[in-house]
């Protein structure tokens, strides 16, 4: 079914580059906005997952490096019933965390510097297993391909700005009509707007998903909301920054929580459910999995 909603979300997203692009310059703009997003489709179902990795800096793990995470994440996998994914760290103070890949063999979950100097083995094991849980209901390749979509919808919708002085399409006569300069500022912000609200409904409800499925892997919904709560607190409370979300804020609903601090824009477009409301969540799910005829008990991520 996730299949089926990302090829939705690539259609919408191509639609909306053809409608600017014939606002831009008429058919011919059109025509070609349509080609550059048919590429950008083809280019972020392979590639979206190495291109954000890259974007961040992220730097692999080897089971050398980090033996007691290599061996967390093998319990977890096998908790989940599925492969090892590649593990990544990025060199950032701000606790957090995202997965990404088109599937299940080819995905990759990273976490930050700072979330392993404050989580407990327990709490951290809470995160990996919620990253799990999106590699395998494949949110990642939709979370991936909107990141990378929606970023160039940004862009095409700034080009719209400057596009009176490239004139625009034609009239029945064959003469140039030139553009609207009210209606390509309608385009340059309702464009990013539409990305920001189809980012919004995709990670809110997929959030709540893999709290859920995360917790049944790691067999203790307790481990994630302590995460939960206290990477709300470091990056809310503390005021810790990232600089590469910031600067990129299309790929802000990669993460556990929004990364994205100080900005107007958060509370009305946020990619993530309230946090507290996830916690609430979490903790309702412990006398379910606490219950002795639960047939879905998980061993120990850490033996």
């Amino acid at each position: 079914m996730n299949t089926t909603k990302t090829f939705i979300l690539m259609a919408a997203m191509t639609a909306l580059f053809g409608v600017i692009g014939f606002a831009v310059a008429g058919q011919g703009g059109m025509m070609i906005a349509l080609l550059v997003a048919a590429g950008m489709n083809i280019y972020a179902y392979w590639n979206s997952d190495s291109a954000v990795l890259k974007m961040y800096h992220a730097q692999p793990i080897s089971p050398e490096q980090a033996p007691d995470l290599y061996n967390m994440v093998q319990k977890l996998t096998q908790n989940a019933n599925m492969p090892m994914p590649k593990l990544y760290v990025l060199d950032n103070p701000q606790p957090n965390a995202f997965a990404t890949g088109r599937n299940e063999h080819h995905a990759a979950v990273a976490v930050t510097t700072g979330l392993m100097n404050i989580l407990t083995k327990n709490e951290l094991s809470g995160v990996i297993a919620h990253e799990l849980a999106h590699i395998k209901n494949r949110d990642t390749l939709t979370m991936t391909i909107t990141a990378t979509l929606a970023g160039a919808i940004g862009m095409l919708a700034n080009f719209a700005m400057f596009a009176p002085m490239f004139g625009g399409g034609r009239d029945e006569n064959g003469e140039r009509t030139g553009t609207n300069p009210i209606v390509m500022l309608l385009i340059s912000f309702l464009a990013p707007m539409a990305a920001a609200i189809v980012q919004m409904a995709i990670s809110r409800t997929r959030e709540y998903s893999a709290d859920k499925l995360g917790a049944e892997i790691c067999g203790n919904p307790i481990w994630l909301a302590d995460a939960l709560q206290k990477i709300e607190d470091s990056v809310r409370g503390g005021q810790i920054h990232n600089q590469t979300a910031d600067d990129n804020p299309a790929t802000a609903h990669l993460f556990i929580i929004n990364p994205l601090f100080g900005r107007s824009m958060d509370n009305l477009f946020s990619t993530h459910p309230n946090t507290q409301n996830r916690i609430k969540a979490l903790h309702n799910m412990t006398n379910t999995l606490n219950n002795p005829q639960n047939s879905n008990h998980k061993t120990s991520p850490w033996g």
